[in-house]
């Protein structure tokens, strides 16, 4: 079994993949590298799993000692929408890693292009993603015995706020005009294939292992996997299901981007004006269907169909009123 590697081992998606993980294979293969490894729960570190300290922010000299020793990274993306300092950390990890002597990385990219086979997209939110990707493509045709695995994680369902204007269910009516969310998009389709982030650490996590114990036979070397939800809802429709949870009989009222970025909770959000419109762009991909498409590689390494999202997000309101 090779030494897996998961950086960084925090946030919502590298959680929920070394919790999977850990059920898939020896805990003393893992190593969690984090800003804060002492909160990796002991639970995890008196089973076995190793814990460095490292960031993106990390210099690249130090990544590649905290690399070493690593067969396999999991390398989630720095998160932030904004390409260019994206490429600025992602891509010397990369070569720290390789320098350091992982032989494969698995890449959390995002389902923000389109089609599997698909490298563009009018998204700044996917461009850093594109250059990480077409670097491992390069080094890969460049480095013997370097292999990359692309997985494009759907876009969470638990994500909505960001794609309505930070609707919250918990308190409704503070970013409403009325019963209306205002967005620059009408709400018609295409729309997007919203998945639990939950099912995505799931599915990251069984390839993880799946490569880590038999590389051979692992169908996607140097390839990309699309993970997505069963369906595409269209914003209309996804407003319609935040509507039945609260009991409101929500709509989607088109503005355009300057109105939007000055709308109180999206200036609260972005941390200046520029960032809001740069996140803006994410309107357009939408419109020109980069998050609609339905693949079934996430039904096929789960081994069941995944949750749908009005489930998603019926149960997770639900849990936040319980508390």
């Amino acid at each position: 079994m090779k030494t897996i590697g998961i950086f960084p081992a925090s946030g919502g998606l590298g959680t929920s993949t070394y919790q999977h993980l850990l059920k898939l294979v020896p805990n003393t293969n893992v190593i969690l590298i984090s800003r804060n490894p002492d909160k990796v729960p002991q639970q995890y570190t008196q089973a076995g799993v190793q814990t460095r300290q490292a960031s993106y922010e990390t210099p690249p000299s130090d990544l590649e000692k905290v690399f070493a020793g690593i067969d396999v990274l999991f390398l989630i993306s720095y998160p932030s929408h904004v390409k260019d300092y994206r490429i600025k950390v992602q891509l010397p990890a990369i070569d720290a890693a390789r320098r350091a002597g992982v032989k494969h990385i698995f890449y959390s990219s995002l389902a923000f292009a389109g089609e599997r086979d698909s490298t563009r997209s009018v998204a700044e939110v996917m461009q850093a993603h594109l250059a990480t990707e077409g670097h491992l493509r390069h080094l890969a045709e460049t480095t013997p015995g370097f292999t990359y695995t692309i997985i494009r994680e759907g876009i969470y369902s638990e994500s909505t706020p960001i794609y309505t204007s930070f609707f919250d269910p918990q308190n409704p009516d503070a970013s409403l005009a009325g019963n209306e969310i205002l967005i620059p998009h009408d709400g018609k389709g295409p729309g997007v294939a919203w998945v639990k982030r939950d099912e995505l650490g799931e599915a990251s996590a069984k390839l993880i292992a799946q490569y880590a114990s038999a590389p051979e036979q692992f169908k996607y070397v140097n390839g990309v996997v699309l993970l997505t939800g069963n369906k595409e809802w269209s914003l209309e429709d996804t407003v319609k299901v935040l509507g039945e949870v609260t009991g409101k009989e929500l709509k989607i009222r088109e503005i355009d981007v300057d109105e939007w970025v000055r709308l109180p909770q999206v200036k609260g959000y972005f941390s200046n004006e520029e960032d809001a419109r740069t996140w803006a762009t994410a309107w357009e991909a939408i419109r020109q269907g980069a998050t609609a498409t339905v693949t079934g590689d996430l039904e096929a390494i789960l081994g069941r169909r995944p949750e749908d999202f009005d489930v998603t997000i019926k149960a997770e309101v639900r849990a936040k009123t319980e508390k």
